[in-house]
């Protein structure tokens, strides 16, 4: 991975923790590729593209739609040397006896369907650079079952896994997969969502970007399939 203006793809980019994500790696000078559903979001949230800044527009249920994404950001600033994969969701669900056929498929669309998308398109150019870094976004509740959980759980764990087995597979050309696991986001979503909860451990954005631009960094070259918690 280049140790000057690095290009960095960041998923989901327009949600809270992609603006502080791109605002932490912007301030040390990285290239980004902003990767989002709508143009117009990423144009909101971050204004118009810039020589440093490129603005992606791709379905990432889509393998089509990041395969065209990826080359175009390969076609313009001639690598990726960083893979953060942000976009996911969560919603509550009904006991895991009342889950019908289909159950879940949401949620795994959403949190591992749009990674798989992402690193089948981004791996095979690292492998050619050789070298890179991939940063996934777990999820502390998918340590263990929880009540309404079960499919954002089994979802986040497959996120889990995935980085580990990545991790084992790509170390070797010198690409390290590891996965921030963090607890509740100190969104205003959040905030306002569960208006009576105790926000002492949850997570600012801006927290756990730093985390992630570590990982990221050449400070974090020997570390390959953590899942590294951070807890507020």
């Amino acid at each position: 991975m280049t140790r000057h203006e690095p290009t960095v793809m960041v998923t989901g980019a327009a949600g809270n923790l992609g603006r502080a994500v791109a605002a932490a790696f912007a301030e040390q000078g990285a290239r980004l590729v902003l990767v989002g559903r709508r143009r117009e979001d990423l144009v909101r949230v971050f204004g118009e593209e810039s020589a440093q800044r490129m603005h992606v527009e791709a379905d990432l249920a889509s393998q089509s739609d990041v395969s065209t994404g990826v080359e175009l950001a390969i076609g313009r600033f001639n690598a990726i040397d960083v893979l953060c994969n942000l976009a996911g969701g969560f919603r509550m669900g009904p006991p895991v006896h009342e889950s019908g056929e289909g159950a879940g498929d949401d949620m795994y669309d959403i949190n591992v369907r749009t990674l798989l998308h992402t690193v089948h398109a981004v791996v095979p150019h690292m492998l050619q650079a050789g070298g890179g870094r991939i940063v996934n976004v777990g999820a502390a509740s998918a340590h263990r079952g929880l009540a309404g959980m079960g499919a954002y759980a089994v979802a986040k764990s497959a996120v889990h896994r995935l980085t580990e087995s990545m991790a084992a597979e790509l170390r070797a050309h010198r690409i390290n997969v590891n996965c921030v696991v963090p607890t509740t986001l100190d969104t205003p979503q959040n905030r306002a969502a569960m208006p009576n909860a105790d926000t002492s451990r949850w997570v600012a954005p801006a927290d756990l970007a730093n985390v992630i631009v570590f990982l990221a960094s050449v400070k974090a070259r020997a570390i390959h399939g953590a899942l590294l918690p951070v807890g507020g």
